[in-house]
């Protein structure tokens, strides 16, 4: 009875015992299939029978792929691309919805609603507007005479690469947009007269009060966004299924190809499992940036 009196009183205790359930959830769900996948990768199991222990020889077989090669350059020229265009376009939007604008509410709940949307809705949306025949992207711009045939949006591995990341833009800029807006409110007006009195133009208040003000939002919220983009597969599974000519694929789509339709469940583990350092470097990168950003201004090391 002592026992149990002392940790209904222990704080430590209580939040040990409220966080076990998700502990447990995290232990199932995602410590296990990640143990699992980086097990198969060094084995040659495939679909219906257990693999047996081979080493390196998958992710030798993989640096020597073209395959491989082409959806590493495919996920990192994804990844960049989209990443710096929501940045972009997701601060721009977040200024703009901080400002007193009429139906401000109204507009913010609209730029939310492509983040609410099923992923493979938005993909069977976008595969219709670059369809080959009927893209309505492809009409109007006849219409107005810039070109005189339809586009071939999703036929041209280049054309292919561009229309994806347009899809993984519009999708993912009001996730960036709504958690820079929420960090501009953070931001007390003080600043911005201060710097008002001083003389300082808009472009110097958001240079040098909102851009360092809001540093440690943008390092969060892109690094989450390069982590959506790296390992997207929804996206680009429904709308291309990697083609044409393995232009599209990324390492996610690549992998459960190789595993699932493919068989080979060892080579698209250790596919997978080749993903993780680059993960791991992205979150590195920003954790060290939010450190030193601390350091600088005089927290803790």
């Amino acid at each position: 009875m002592k026992l149990l009196e002392r940790l209904q009183n222990s704080r430590n205790a209580l939040g040990l015992a409220f966080m076990l359930p998700a502990a447990v959830l995290l232990l199932v769900f995602l410590t296990y299939p990640l143990g699992l996948g980086t097990w198969l990768g060094f084995t040659d199991a495939k679909i219906g029978r257990g693999g047996s222990w081979i080493g390196l020889e998958n992710f030798e077989f993989l640096v020597g792929d073209s395959v491989a090669r082409l959806a590493l350059f495919n996920t990192l020229f994804y990844t960049v691309i989209a990443s710096i265009l929501k940045f972009v376009l997701g601060l721009w939007l977040a200024v703009l919805l901080n400002k007193n604008l009429p139906f401000k509410s109204f507009f913010r709940a609209v730029v939310l609603l492509p983040w609410i949307v099923p992923t493979a809705l938005s993909a069977i949306a976008f595969w219709w507007i670059y369809d080959a025949q009927f893209s309505v992207v492809s009409w109007v711009l006849m219409k107005l005479g810039w070109i005189d045939r339809y586009v071939d949006f999703l036929g041209d591995p280049w054309n292919a690469r561009f229309s994806t990341i347009a899809a993984n833009v519009w999708r993912g800029v009001p996730f960036v947009a709504i958690s820079l807006l929420a960090g501009l409110q953070t931001i007390s007006p003080s600043y911005y007269e201060a710097s008002a009195i001083d003389g300082a133009t808009p472009w110097q208040q958001f240079r040098h009060v909102t851009l360092p003000l809001l540093s440690p939002i943008i390092a969060v919220v892109m690094t989450f966004s390069v982590l959506f983009t790296f390992t997207d597969f929804q996206l680009i599974y429904v709308l291309t299924r990697g083609g044409p000519l393995n232009s599209t694929h990324l390492m996610a789509t690549l992998a459960f190809q190789r595993a699932i339709p493919g068989g080979a469940l060892g080579e698209g583990a250790a596919l997978a499992t080749l993903m993780v350092p680059f993960l791991l470097a992205a979150i590195m990168f920003s954790y060290f940036g939010l450190q030193r950003r601390a350091w600088q201004q005089g927290g803790d090391k």
